[in-house]
């Protein structure tokens, strides 16, 4: 294979592979927490403040690594997240109005060096609208729609390590709740995105199609305070083109997470979560995730 073809190949796995960097995982537009489909009552106010950090060395391709050819050494992803939810009645309907800020940092080290990006992301309006919501048998079924608006930090000659992503997103979730037990409780999830152009993309016009994906949490109460989950992420689609060259990067990606969540105040929450990828078929395969959330309720 001569040099000038290694070198385009590397190219294109590269760009194919980091065509998702924001956020960097290559998992749910919004990831839900166990509970955020369990609605409060309308006047109920949460501050929530997030951080998130992964780390990734292995990148794939059509179920392959390729980390070595595209020159990956590690991606390391240092994200906060600023919440804050309204719960309000609407014509006998919960709705919960919100914005999420997220800000922090993203690294990607390969064989020519290091590029960071940090700052603040692009923020994310919406909410949900609760359509069943059972307080005597804790059953409820929600929609939502969340807008990620193209605001935040944006270089477009590091294309694809940034925090902003220069483009307009919109993320529809549903939503159901119920207990299975007096101590188990599931939550299932679907998530359709539609994804504006980034017309700036390293100099090139990258558009992506539809992601989808399923979510899934199974709770156990251990007391009035303290529960603890297993959660189950997994997304499709997503292929992403550069100037109508189609990178070949549909996802079919999975990963878990662990959960504990106790309350240390009857108006404060305390969450740690950690979870890794389970399979990979295009893009980077999350070794360590790890997530801590506090929720103040107002």
């Amino acid at each position: 294979m001569t040099k000038a073809i290694t070198s385009n190949l590397a190219a294109t796995v590269f760009a194919s592979g980091l065509a998702f960097l924001p956020f960097a995982s290559q998992a749910a537009q919004v990831a839900t927490d166990p509970g955020d489909y369990s609605p409060l009552p309308a006047g109920v106010d949460l501050g929530i403040l997030y951080y998130q950090h992964t780390t990734h060395e292995k990148l794939y391709s059509s179920g392959n690594e390729i980390s070595d050819l595209a020159g990956i050494e590690k991606l390391k992803t240092d994200i906060g997240l600023l919440r804050w939810v309204h719960y309000i009645d609407v014509g006998g309907f919960i709705v919960d109005p919100q914005i999420i800020i997220p800000f922090g940092e993203v690294s990607l080290k390969t064989t020519g060096g290091t590029t960071r990006s940090s700052g603040v992301g692009d923020p994310i309006v919406g909410g949900t609208l609760w359509l069943y919501n059972n307080a005597e048998s804790k059953q409820a079924f929600g929609v939502t729609a969340l807008f990620s608006l193209p605001l935040g930090e944006y270089d477009a000659d590091k294309g694809p390590v940034n925090i902003g992503e220069n483009r307009w997103k919109l993320i529809t979730q549903a939503g159901y709740v119920t207990p299975l037990t007096e101590t188990l409780s599931l939550d299932l999830i679907g998530e359709y995105t539609f994804f504006g152009e980034n017309d700036d993309f390293a100099g090139a016009k990258k558009e992506q199609k539809d992601q989808y994906g399923v979510q899934a949490h199974i709770s156990k109460s251990l007391g009035a305070a303290t529960k603890v989950t297993l959660s189950y992420y997994h997304d499709f689609g997503g292929e992403t083109s550069l100037n109508g060259i189609d990178m070949d990067d549909k996802l079919n990606n999975s990963r878990w997470l662990g959960t504990l969540a106790h309350f240390v105040a009857p108006d404060m929450q305390l969450q740690l979560q950690y979870g890794r990828s389970i399979a990979v078929e295009n893009g980077f395969f999350e070794e360590d995730r790890l997530n801590l959330r506090l929720v103040k309720v107002f």
